[in-house]
């Protein structure tokens, strides 16, 4: 349920991607399986890499093979690069299959047309590299409906740093604390807070049961999609 909070005069909501805007575990945990079938292992089940998700390539390729081990100078750099090339590998294989079933939470079209209807720009600040965000959005049609969409590596600044932040505001032509930042990840929600904007913890996206979500300093908590326009309200 929504923490109730003044939310008068707010021009623009910006959401995160992965685990806020769109569900994109499954796609990604096929990307992962596809890569552990062509190594010879089992795969793994879309509920185990599901909330690991937002923590992105490396997150991933660890759950399914490890971190690298440190046994001496040379076996780790064996094993970094044989750990970076799965990394490669797992990016391309999801590239392939960028949007195959990723969709939209539940209520989340629904929220996003009111903004639409209420004339409040939405835009997406992501940590997700362009060559995957663009792309996908485009798949999903939501490309010309966003009014900024900031990837990872649109500017060398990344979240928790608020730069994109910042820049996203300025392309919705709005000032920051005319601002909601919805997201499901500690470095979503101290940005948020660090660029003045009002900040979200969407519970429904990908938390795993080592993070503490009620330490990181969010404004509100919302359970689902719907709950984001009692604050627009």
């Amino acid at each position: 349920m929504a923490t109730k909070h003044d939310s008068s005069n707010i021009s623009a909501v910006l959401f995160d991607l992965d685990g806020t805007l769109l569900d994109t575990a499954p796609d990604m945990t096929n990307a992962l399986n596809m890569l552990l079938e062509e190594e010879g292992k089992a795969p793994l089940s879309y509920e185990f890499c599901r909330d690991y998700v937002s923590h992105g390539s490396i997150a991933m390729v660890t759950l399914g093979f490890g971190h690298p081990v440190d046994h001496s100078q040379k076996d780790n750099q064996q094993s970094t690069d044989e750990f970076e090339r799965r990394r490669q590998r797992f990016l391309d294989l999801y590239e392939q299959n960028l949007c195959v079933d990723t969709k939209l939470f539940a209520g989340m079209d629904e929220t996003l047309l009111f903004l639409e209807e209420q004339n409040i720009h939405w835009g997406i600040v992501t940590n997700k590299p362009e060559f995957l965000t663009l792309p996908l959005l485009e798949q999903m049609q939501l490309h010309n409906r966003a009014c900024s969409i900031v990837s990872g590596d649109t500017i060398p600044q990344r979240k928790p740093d608020p730069e994109p932040l910042y820049l996203a505001a300025n392309q919705c032509g709005c000032l920051v604390t005319e601002c909601i930042y919805v997201g499901d990840a500690e470095r979503d929600i101290e940005a948020g807070n660090r660029a003045n904007m009002k900040t979200l913890l969407a519970s429904y996206g990908y938390i795993d049961a080592d993070q503490a979500p009620v330490e990181w300093g969010a404004n509100g908590v919302v359970e689902h999609p719907s709950e984001i326009i009692e604050w627009v309200l």
